[in-house]
């Protein structure tokens, strides 16, 4: 009995084995199908990023994985020693490492790795040896051609070449392209190995995109914010320049910046776009909002004047004041030489629901839907939370919060004609045929100035960029330039602190506006006056762009310009201020003294002098230009050459009142220099147009 239940187990066995075989095998054979056979990824090759002319500022470096499969039918060992020397003439080992490392592979190993990121040079001489036991599998890296140019713009890609900033990131769906698939077996330890002649389907490549971005302005831009920054002894600097009439972005850069081959190498402060991520309280340029509510209100003419007394004025208990002691201006001077007190006080004409209105119309508070990622929308709160000072405050660029972005695009929409455009850094997008994929269009989003108001207004912005606004070092002689300059103190824990920044908004040609451009400078310890830290990186730009661009035009074109100078006034300053001066005014220099203050200078303020010739300055320890003689009389300075703006603060702050005749650069001043003067007389100062370009670098640089 027993030894006849044995004889069952064989049975049972055997009927087991059956059963599997023919019942259940075609389901078990297609199990393990799935379990031995998987595929994976092949990688797309990521889309080309160019700029606006076809410079092809993103593309991608091909790499190749070299591996053998030892166990190829028809492969020799004398067939792979000769592989393994073929490699070794182009990669960094021996021919006897390589011998090695496929001798040593286990008996089942299909894929033996003998060297990896192998040029494509190298991968076509490897190709030469005809063998299917030779895998050569691709890999793709972004190249970034001109490290960090447009960095902040174009953006950087992460290790799975995923976009994480910019164009990168926005426009990844497109970039990134459809990997394709290849198959490859799995052994019981589910370790992937890849085997000759394995089925593949095909990537399908990323799209290219054509951006809006000119690669020279880029470059221009990119440098004379990094000059401008180390001039102005600052901690940072933005800007952005854009087409107005379409709202195409022709550049937009961020110092420090950093470099897209290698982000992480880079704090990620210096990765961030700050024009578009970081909010700020903008100033003075805000003012053109206020300018603009108030004459399509009408509740204030150009010419009407106003009482701004020693500069200071108190409302609902907070100090207002100007930079400089004004006088009685008219609201067309409030603007050229941006007095807080006069602005304010139009403000408080205006409802505050209206004053909203047009902070919204302008686009304030809300984003500008640029095509780049982390955009911020800022801060502008209704009317309903408003205090008794927001309003004299919201009018002068306090109390509201915007970005870069948004600002640039308000003065777009002002050098437009009124229209608002949507800014876009991509104009199309083509595939690998070159067929027109995706493109955009330049939007409109609203009209926000009427043309009757922007034909009052654009003579008062260009105003402000003569000597008698605030931007005098934003002239270009023979060239038209309008914009606002602007200063903000920071608010940091709670308060307003000494820490500023110095903003100039613009366009040009003033006439018929071809480009925007916004300039911010952060915490310039040179100055904190827009127009003297920002302004010069602006006229910088805009003269390397006249010799750019055949649209632009000096007028009158002579030549001999370039050769010729008008002396700045440096008296009274120190050591550091006008040695930026003369930089700006691309004048050579000698020191002579020592001190921190300008004493003398040769030549004297306002002479015409040759570029090649340089300014002797001489030091001494004290500042004696201003000096008392008595408690009843001082020394009258010398102002002349000066603007008039800056004369009159000169002399008022040396204890004058001041009578202002003309206006433009000063000629002529009674009493005359050095003499001795009752304090609180009044001195006259003529003023007439410059003759000469006393600020001008050669054309193109």
């Amino acid at each position: 009995m027993v030894f006849g239940l044995l004889l069952l187990i064989p049975c049972v066995i055997g009927l087991q084995i059956a059963r599997i075989q023919w019942l259940e095998g075609s389901e078990l054979r297609e199990l393990w199908s799935e379990q031995a056979l998987d595929v994976i990824p092949i990688s797309a090759e990521r889309g080309l990023i160019l700029d606006s002319e076809g410079r092809e500022l993103v593309g991608n470096t091909v790499t190749y994985t070299v591996a053998v499969d030892p166990h190829f039918h028809g492969v020799t060992r004398d067939d792979l020693d000769r592989f393994s020397e073929m490699l070794a003439e182009v990669g960094p080992r021996s021919a006897a490492h390589y011998r090695q490392r496929i001798r040593s592979a286990s008996p089942a190993s299909r894929y033996v790795v003998l060297e990896r990121n192998m040029s494509s040079e190298a991968a076509d001489y490897l190709r030469g040896f005809e063998n299917r036991a030779v895998i050569l599998e691709e890999q793709y890296r972004r190249r970034y051609n001109y490290e960090s140019l447009a960095s902040h713009i174009i953006g950087y890609v992460n290790h799975e070449l995923n976009g994480m900033s910019g164009m990168e990131s926005s426009y990844n769906a497109y970039l990134r392209g459809q990997d394709g698939q290849r198959q490859v077996r799995r052994d019981r330890s589910g370790r992937i190995r890849a085997y000759v002649g394995a089925p593949r389907k095909q990537p399908q490549q990323g799209h290219t995109l054509i951006s809006t971005v000119d690669a020279h302005i880029q470059a221009i831009a990119e440098e004379e914010l990094r000059l401008g920054v180390e001039r102005g002894r600052a901690s940072r600097g933005s800007i952005v320049i854009m087409d107005p009439r379409t709202g195409a972005i022709k550049a937009m850069a961020n110092y420090p910046s950093y470099d897209p081959n290698r982000p992480a190498d880079f704090p990620s402060e210096d990765r961030r776009n700050t024009v578009v991520a970081d909010i700020i309280e903008p100033g003075s340029t805000f003012k053109l909002v206020t300018a603009v509510a108030a004459l399509e209100n009408n509740v204030v003419q150009l010419d009407e004047l106003f009482d701004t007394g020693d500069g200071r004025r108190l409302i609902s208990g907070q100090m207002m004041r100007d930079h400089d002691p004004m006088g009685t201006i008219s609201f067309y001077e409030a603007i050229q030489r941006s007095s807080n007190i006069a602005t304010s006080e139009v403000a408080g004409r205006i409802p505050s629901e209206t004053m909203y209105q047009y902070a919204r119309n302008f686009g304030f508070g809300s984003q500008t839907y640029i095509d780049l990622p982390g955009e911020e929308s800022g801060s502008l709160r209704k009317p309903y939370h408003w205090s008794a000072v927001t309003k004299p405050w919201l009018s002068i660029g306090y109390e509201v919060q915007v970005t870069l972005m948004q600002l640039a695009q308000a003065y777009g929409a002002f050098a437009n004609n009124g229209i608002m455009m949507r800014p876009y850094v991509v104009d199309h997008i083509i595939d690998e045929g070159g067929r027109k994929i995706h493109e955009n269009r330049p939007e409109s989003v609203r009209r926000v100035i009427k043309p009757e108001t922007i034909q009052k207004l654009k003579p008062v912005f260009e105003s402000v960029v003569t000597d008698s606004g605030t931007a005098s070092y934003v002239q270009i002689d023979g060239f038209r330039i309008a914009g606002k300059t602007g200063t903000a103190q920071k608010y940091i824990d709670g308060r307003y602190q000494a820490r500023y920044l110095a903003s100039f908004a613009g366009y040009f040609p003033a006439d018929d506006p071809k480009y925007v451009a916004l300039v911010m400078l952060d915490e310039p310890r040179l100055s904190y006056y827009g127009g003297f830290v920002a302004g010069p990186v602006f006229r910088n730009i805009a003269l390397r762009m006249i010799g750019l661009d055949d649209e632009l035009h000096l007028a009158p074109d002579d030549d001999d310009r370039f050769m010729w100078a008008v002396a700045p006034n440096l008296k009274g300053r120190n050591k550091d201020e006008a040695i930026a001066i003369l930089k700006d005014y691309n004048l050579r220099y000698r020191i002579s003294g020592n001190g921190d203050y300008i004493v003398r200078q040769s030549p004297e303020p306002g002479e015409q002098i040759m570029r090649s010739d340089p300014v002797v300055i001489t030091l001494a320890s004290s500042d004696t230009s201003t000096s008392a003689i008595s408690d009843a009389h001082s020394v009258v300075p010398d102002v002349s050459g000066m603007s008039m703006r800056k004369a009159s603060a000169w002399l008022r702050s040396a204890g004058f009142e001041v009578e202002m005749i003309g206006s433009g650069t000063v000629y002529t001043q009674f009493p005359a220099a050095d003499q001795q003067y009752r304090s609180g007389r009044t001195v006259t100062i003529r003023g007439r147009a410059r003759d000469l370009p006393a600020i001008l670098t050669q054309r193109g640089r």
